[in-house]
């Protein structure tokens, strides 16, 4: 007979550093696992063959993993000019070759600027997008290809690491949306030649940018006990730790915990905001019109 695994409410963030071959899904399923968690879910996917930031919220940080996944990111990648894939990474076959000899440092650092700012980008094939209800890469694996519309995305920077024999090393920030592949693609259009990505790595995602677990330290920490993986989550209310912060007392916590706004002295003239009561974090909310703090998102613990 088969003992069923007690599940516990265990709540915080684990910034793990996602190993290359693993789904973002699996990393996520291993964690959970591991902390024997009754709910978990990750902040933006990243590709099986990238690695790096994967900030993974347990029990009721699941309610805030929207406002990461909505967060500006920083990635570092490899790409090589002169050839294209099918899938715009080194996972798919090469079916482009242009040249790309002639093509110098500096002329890489001069295109780079005119990719900072907004811009219009269209998604890849390959990608988790949904065309009538179906992902893009389920039709691109049958050799179908629809139309995608351009989306806007921001770069708040572009900086060239290194170049040679073809092989580019870059680094991006960037907002939501943005496909490393398809900026990789596009360089290489602008240099009149092709490229693909050969390595990705996040180094952040909105104010997390260190002390990640890669898999091997947090399996290492599930050998030594439940206490030792807890003590290394973050708190529920680390991912917005830059938001506008709103005290209330006793009394007042009573009501916005019952779903009611509250009129509150000091709170921010409009935004969302954090909310703490005496014992707290308690949740979000947002400003209303008549000045009011209304929650959005509240915990229950």
């Amino acid at each position: 007979m088969q003992i069923k695994r007690i599940k516990r409410a265990i709540n915080g963030v684990l910034l793990l550093d996602k190993p290359v071959g693993l789904t973002s899904n699996a990393a996520l399923q291993i964690a959970k696992r591991l902390f024997q968690a009754e709910k978990a879910g990750h902040t933006g996917t990243l590709d099986p063959f990238a690695t790096g930031l994967l900030p993974l919220c347990l029990g009721e940080a699941t309610k805030f993993a929207q406002y990461l996944l909505d967060a500006d990111k920083t990635y570092r990648f490899k790409c090589k000019l002169g050839e294209k894939t099918a899938t715009a990474d080194a996972e798919g076959e090469v079916i482009e070759r242009k040249p790309f000899e002639h093509i110098t440092r500096e002329d890489i650092e001069r295109q780079l600027p005119t990719f900072i700012g907004d811009i219009m980008q269209v998604p890849p094939m390959y990608s988790a997008l949904k065309k009538d209800g179906q992902r893009l890469y389920d039709l691109a694996r049958q050799g179908i290809e629809v139309e995608r519309k351009a989306r806007p995305v921001t770069i708040y920077s572009y900086e060239l690491l290194s170049y040679e024999n073809g092989e580019v090393e870059l680094q991006a920030r960037c907002s939501k949306g943005t496909y490393v592949r398809t900026l990789a693609e596009d360089l290489g259009e602008s240099l009149g030649t092709v490229a693909y990505v050969t390595e990705l790595r996040r180094l952040s995602v909105g104010p997390y940018q260190s002390n990640m677990l890669t898999m091997q330290e947090l399996e290492a920490l599930a050998e030594q006990g439940l206490d030792a993986l807890d003590a290394s989550l973050l708190e529920i209310d680390s991912g917005i730790a830059d938001w506008p912060k709103v005290e209330f007392d006793a009394d007042s916590a009573y009501y916005i915990k019952l779903g009611q706004p509250v009129q509150i002295s000091g709170a921010p003239s409009d935004g969302q905001v954090r909310i703490y009561a005496p014992e707290g974090f308690i949740g979000v909310g947002f400003i209303q019109d008549d000045g009011k703090v209304a929650p959005k998102r509240m915990l229950v613990l």
